[in-house]
Formats: C-alpha cells, structure tokens, sequence
C-alpha cells in the first residue's frame, strides 16, 4: 500500500509471483490467489470484526498458568507422562505458540504418547530433538517439522511410529534423496508433504512406492522431480498431487498419472506441461480440481478435459489461450470455478460459458472482452464472484450482470466503467465487495451505489473521490475495509469516515492534504486492523491520537514527517498488536 494511484502495471510482469504476491499487497497478477481465497474476501479482517472470540475454558486458563511458570513445573515434577493425554496435548500445543518450548523442557515430554506434534516454524528444532519425538511411539499420528534443520539421521528416528498417518518435512533442505528412504515403511501415511525441498531429486522419490494409502502428496516447488513421478504409479489411493511450480516437469510426466483414477485435485502450474501432457489425464473420472495456471496449453487441451465430467474447479490463468477450442467450455456442466485470466480470448469464447449454469466464481480478468460479452452470463445465475478487471467493459455491460442477484464481490477496476452506469448495479443486493480502482469514477458515481448497504468491501483507490463524495459514505454502515486514495481527500473528508465504526481496514494513503487532525477523527475506529495514511503531512507530534487503536496490527505512514523511532515507542507502550509498520 502507499504505492501509485494506478496499482496496475503492464498486465502481469514475469517478476510476479505464481501466488500473485508483491510487496505490500496483492497484486492484480495474482489470479489464481482469488480463486482459493474466494475473490475479494479478507478473513482475517472479518473475523476480527465479527468477534468471534470465545471465553477460555477453565482447563485452557490452567494450561496458560502453568505455560507462564513451565520452569518451576520442569524443575519441580521433572516429566509430563503421568497427565492425561489429552491434558498433555494442550499443554505441548501452548508451549509451542507461546515459543517456550526448548530442549530442557521438551524433555518433559518423552514417553507421554502424544498424537500430534507440530513445530513448523518453531527455532532451534534440529536432530537432538528428534528423540524425544520419536518417544511417542504408536501413539504420535501427526508430524509437521517444516523449516526445521532436521537431516536425514533425525528422520531415521521416525522409522518406529509406524502408526504416522500425517508427516510434513516442507522447507527442509538438510534432508537428502538418501534421507528419504528412511520413510519406506511408514506404510499407514496418508498425507505426505515435502514442498520447497530443492534437495528431493526423482530417484528420492522410490521411497514413495510403498507408501500405497497415501491419499495426499505435496511436491510443491520441489526442482528436481523429473522423471521421478513413475514411482508414484502404484499409489492408487491418491487423491490429492501438488507438483506446482516445479518448473521441470513435462508431458513425459504426465503418464505416470492417468492411472491414479481417484485422484480429485491435481496441481500442476507453472511447469512445463503442454496439450499433448493434459491429454493423459482424460481418464481421471473423479477429478475436481485442475490447475494448469501458467503452463503453454492451449483450447486443444479442452478436448482431454470436457472428458473430466466431475471438474468443478479449473484453472487456465495466464496460459496460452485463444478463441480456439473454446466451444469445448459447453461440456463441463459441473463447473463452479472458472479461471480464464490473462488469456487472448474475446467475447466469442463467451458464448460457450452460457450453459455453465452451475459456475459460482469467473475471473476475466485482462482478457479481451466487452460489453457484448457480457450478455452470455445474464443466466448464469448462481454466480458469486466475477472479475472484470482491465478488460473493455464499459457502461452498457453493467446491465447484462444487473440480474445476478447471488453476486458478491465484483472487480470493475481498470475498466471503461463511467459514474453514471453504477446505477445499474443497484439490484445487486447481496453485494458484498465492490472494486471501483479507476480514474474516471468520482463522486457522482458514489453517489449512485448508495443502494448497496450491505457492501463490506469497497475498493475506490484511484478514483477522483473528493470530500463532497465521502458524504455518500454513511449510507454503507457495514463496510469493513475502504481505500480511497485518489488525492482528493482532506481532514473535511475524514469527518464522514470517522463514522464507519465497523472498519477493520482503511487506506486513505496519497491524499497529499490530509494532517495530524485527520489521525484524531481516525481515532475513534477502534476496531482498525490495518491502516495506511502514507503520502500525507502526518508527522511524529500526531501519533498519540493511534493510542487507542490497540487492535492495530499493520500502520503505514510512508513518506510523511514521521519517524521509525517513535512509531516504536508508540509500538512499545501503546500498541502491543502492532507488528508490521512504515518507516521501519
């Protein structure tokens, strides 16, 4: 946030990333991150918003005493295996989110039989720990030591819990292909995760053979796997692959996995994956999910997948699409998301899409498409979520989308969209997110969305809103997260923010005019997660107005008169939950 008005640049540069993440914020290459996070959608926000925060239990306040005075406990009792299992279980669980865990009083925790253990992320979990958790015996059935510097001698420990049903080793890159095998017997897994482990190479990858009910596999990123996935070919109860942005694989790949038929989600994007690849898949009956984003297929490749009748999820974002084969869309009547971003096809390919009366969620984003197009979506009913953004669509389109009355979140930005056809969307009553970044938008358009009360999300980054059109702002009570950024905003303007006591998230960032009075009004939204007042003339004498802001989490006040140093202080003494600010 803080950035340029315009946050669009140059439609999907070959420096984003494939989860569409740049500094600050999500960008709008980021395609296939609004499809599973279900468009516009801001969870975390909303959460905090709604509180949904439920009064501990007796049990869990004994648990956080005893955790605050582990020492004297450790010292004291010496070992934890005399307590319930499920007491123990809590009480590791806790150790683990308050960082308290290390190598004295983990050892409390030998022999006591617990079922789960996860220290993803947690410092200083390396082979000298790996005793203690292989202690667990038959009893352990769930094991995550991502990030960890565990090495292939501490995985060998884990050869007696034979009964592991759950095993994650992702960002461990201390384990070899050698390592691995040490997991041959572990014959009861079912799910099984090794993403970002540049160091498993396809021969590692014969270790797997045995693993033969595994459900659920996750490669993700994992470089050196070509030519290794013919060892999964007997992994029939396979349900679930991720080998996204693996980079290497390729069409030989791909028969290894026409006989996995249960399979039902398989994530191959950005690999190397062609038409003639996909054409192995046209015999997984059971698949629901296909993620090719970013692979050099075409509309040939539809004709493997119109024979993949249970799809509900495609994703074809940023892949080599034209007009062509596009007919083929007609027979894929189960499916609820469609991903067809950053592809070459015009308003023709639409016409297919007519009879996808099932489809939940579209993104078209920068494809190109018009207002013409749009008619072919006015029965598609059940839509929730569409994403317009950077295509032709202008005034006339609005009315072929007026009737979906099931819509949530709608992205407009960067379109042709003009003030006086936001009229249009007035129907759209169960409007929850609304994206109006674009340059020709101003307060009569504002003005013209007063009917859509329930919208939580509004999006007007760019537009030319001045203080007059912040005055339409109090018809929207629900609104959880507001930008508006287009400069034309004063300390005036903020008057009629202040009263949006529900936003969690606020970005007022590149209104130049706006002052330390305009934190003071900010003061009284208490409920504020995230804030960006960058580009403005706040300064350090105006930071004691955030003090009641104590569920801040993320404040950004770039390129104001505002110090690091005293953003610090006010983190130190006032706001405890701040954990990300600008400057640093």
């Amino acid at each position: 946030m803080g950035g340029a008005c315009s946050r669009k640049s140059g439609g999907g540069s070959s420096s984003s990333t494939e989860d569409g993440i740049q500094r600050g914020r999500y960008c709008k290459s980021g395609s296939s991150k609004w499809l599973r996070t279900s468009s516009f959608t801001r969870l975390s926000l909303d959460n905090n918003q709604q509180g949904n925060i439920n009064s501990p239990s007796l049990l869990e306040l004994c648990i956080q005493n005893i955790c605050q005075d582990i020492d004297v406990y450790v010292e004291k009792y010496g070992t934890f295996d005399k307590l319930p299992r499920d007491i123990t279980q809590q009480l590791f669980d806790e150790l683990v989110v308050s960082c308290k865990l290390n190598d004295v009083i983990l050892e409390a925790f030998r022999d006591c039989a617990i079922e789960e253990i996860c220290l993803a992320e947690c410092p200083g979990v390396e082979d000298s720990w790996m005793d203690i958790i292989s202690s667990q015996g038959a009893a352990l059935l769930s094991v995550d030591l991502s990030g960890s510097d565990v090495t292939d001698s501490g995985l060998n420990t884990l050869r007696k819990c034979r009964n592991l049903r759950q095993l994650a080793f992702n960002c461990c890159d201390q384990i070899s292909e050698n390592g691995i095998q040490h997991i041959k017997g572990l014959s009861n897994l079912t799910s099984l995760s090794f993403k970002r482990s540049n160091t498993i190479t396809a021969q590692g990858l014969s270790a797997f053979t045995g693993l033969v009910n595994l459900m659920k596999l996750d490669l993700e990123r994992c470089s050196g796997i070509h030519g290794g996935l013919v060892h999964l070919k007997g992994l029939t109860k396979l349900e679930s692959l991720n080998i996204r942005c693996c980079n290497s694989i390729t069409d030989e790949d791909m028969q290894p996995l026409s006989g996995l038929t249960n399979l039902k989600e398989l994530q191959l994007s950005c690999n190397k994956v062609t038409d003639a690849g996909v054409d192995y898949l046209k015999g997984l009956h059971k698949l629901l999910l296909l993620n090719v984003e970013g692979c050099p297929v075409t509309g040939a490749c539809l004709g493997a997948i119109s024979d993949l009748l249970a799809l509900s999820y495609l994703n074809l974002n940023r892949c080599s699409f034209s007009d062509n084969g596009c007919e083929k869309f007609a027979g894929l009547l189960n499916l609820k998301v469609l991903n067809l971003g950053f592809n070459n096809i015009t308003d023709t390919s639409l016409v297919s899409l007519k009879g996808l009366t099932k489809l939940e969620s579209l993104n078209l984003d920068s494809c190109r498409i018009g207002d013409e197009g749009l008619r072919n979506l006015t029965g598609l009913l059940n839509l929730k979520n569409l994403e317009l953004s950077d295509t032709a669509v202008g005034s006339t389109g609005l009315k072929h989308i007026s009737g979906l009355a099931r819509l949530e979140n709608l992205n407009l930005s960067f379109t042709v969209v003009s003030d006086g056809s936001l009229r249009k969307l007035s129907g759209l009553t169960s409007l929850k997110s609304l994206n109006l970044d674009s340059r020709q938008i101003t307060d009569a358009g504002l003005e013209g969305l007063t009917g859509l009360t329930g919208l939580t999300h509004l999006d007007l980054f760019g537009a030319r809103i001045t203080d007059r059109g912040t005055n339409w702002l109090r018809y929207f009570k629900s609104l959880r997260s507001l930008e508006i950024c287009g400069g034309g905003i004063t300390d005036a303007g903020v008057k009629n923010i202040k009263e949006l006591v529900t936003l969690t998230l606020l970005n007022l960032s590149q209104n130049a005019n706006l002052t330390d009075k305009a934190l003071e009004m900010i003061s009284g939204l208490t409920a504020l997660v995230s804030l960006n007042v960058s580009n403005s003339r706040i300064t350090n004498a105006g930071l004691h107005h955030l003090k009641p802001l104590k569920n801040l989490r993320s404040l950004s006040l770039e390129s104001c008169k505002v110090s690091a140093s005293e953003i610090r202080k006010l983190q130190s003494t006032e706001l405890p939950n701040l954990v990300n600010f600008r400057p640093e």
